[in-house]
């Protein structure tokens, strides 16, 4: 009994990963449309914040609870997220779009590398088959088969490996703190961080905010608070290795709508791309058993309740039991 209810939590944890995957590519034409008019840096501010705020309203007085750990890590991973994105953004303006998002997509792979090398939790042999799968795939989604060396190939790269870290640092928080508050303090960090350097470096135009501030409204709701809070929710049981894998299917579904509602077209080795890419989704849930005298990947030691999850004013006894649990 005790494994099929593990397994129903993987299963529920795999599809809200693939729900984030789902919403994050669906943003990836209204992004588009965005960066025409405004600065990347005040456009991620604006949405992370409005998302922040989002999540906010739904979670009501559960804030008053917060902990050092919930407002640190969220300042912590805010801050990677916000500087994988500057980087990305720096990378770009010296390489194709395709390029970037390949390298990019590279983080399925330094995922279990950097556990490896700096946690020493080794992945099973198909968390790294699956991640190379992934990898091939996405090499021939966004860049068709071809690649060639830019300046900017290395910022992208950087820019990986802290997407890679979000995910490894998501995953030990996720399992110290409750989700939700940990999705406020990550939005709210994030957004201020970006909407900062906006301000500064891109002298933002509220008249050029007009035309697209749906694209605004629209990411922050499905990119910030769709995708990130079922990414938060996701990790509480999937292993990190196989939540990067999956995770990595935004860019089949970014392609999906991009035909979709930009008429773009996939070439034959795109579409290939995206089969690989589904293969090693797949390959990552093979069940192998665990090498003897290897650490497990971390388990989650809070969890909260389905009643907990839900948004409510809460009460004083409530905050009290939920703090001992923490303490536990």
């Amino acid at each position: 009994m005790r494994y099929a209810i593990r397994d129903k939590r993987q299963l529920t944890a795999n599809l809200m990963l693939l729900g984030a995957a789902l919403a994050w590519g669906s943003t990836f034409v209204p992004c588009k449309i965005a960066t025409a008019s405004l600065g990347t840096f005040f456009f991620n501010g604006l949405r992370f914040l409005l998302g922040g705020l989002f999540v906010l309203a739904m979670t009501g007085r559960r804030l008053r609870g917060l902990s050092r750990r919930e407002v640190g890590g969220g300042a912590l991973v805010g801050f990677v997220l916000f500087a994988g994105a500057a980087f990305q953004q720096a990378g770009l303006a010296f390489t194709t779009a395709g390029k970037a998002g390949f390298i990019t997509g590279l983080y399925v792979v330094l995922v279990p590398l950097l556990l490896t090398l700096f946690w020493r939790q080794r992945s099973g042999w198909n968390a790294w088959a699956a991640s190379l799968l992934a990898s091939v795939g996405l090499f021939l989604l966004s860049a068709e088969g071809r690649l060639s060396l830019a300046p900017g190939d290395g910022l992208v790269l950087v820019s990986a490996a802290l997407y890679a870290l979000h995910v490894i640092l998501i995953d030990r928080l996720v399992g110290q703190t409750e989700p939700l508050r940990l999705a406020v303090m990550q939005y709210l960090a994030c957004g201020l961080y970006s909407l900062a350097l906006g301000l500064t470096l891109e002298s933002p135009s509220w008249e050029a905010l007009r035309p697209v501030g749906w694209t605004v409204l629209y990411t922050a709701v499905f990119s910030i608070v769709v995708g990130y809070t079922l990414q938060m929710l996701g990790q509480r049981d999937a292993p990190p290795t196989v939540a990067a894998v999956i995770l990595s299917l935004e860019s089949v579904f970014a392609a999906l709508f991009g035909g979709l509602c930009l008429g773009e077209r996939l070439a034959p080795a795109q579409w290939v791309g995206g089969g690989l890419m589904l293969v090693g989704m797949v390959l990552a849930q093979v069940p192998v058993r665990r090498p003897v005298g290897l650490r497990p990947l971390s388990r989650p030691a809070y969890r909260a309740s389905p009643a907990q999850m839900l948004p409510s004013s809460g009460n004083a006894d409530s905050r009290v039991e939920r703090r001992k649990s923490l303490s536990d």
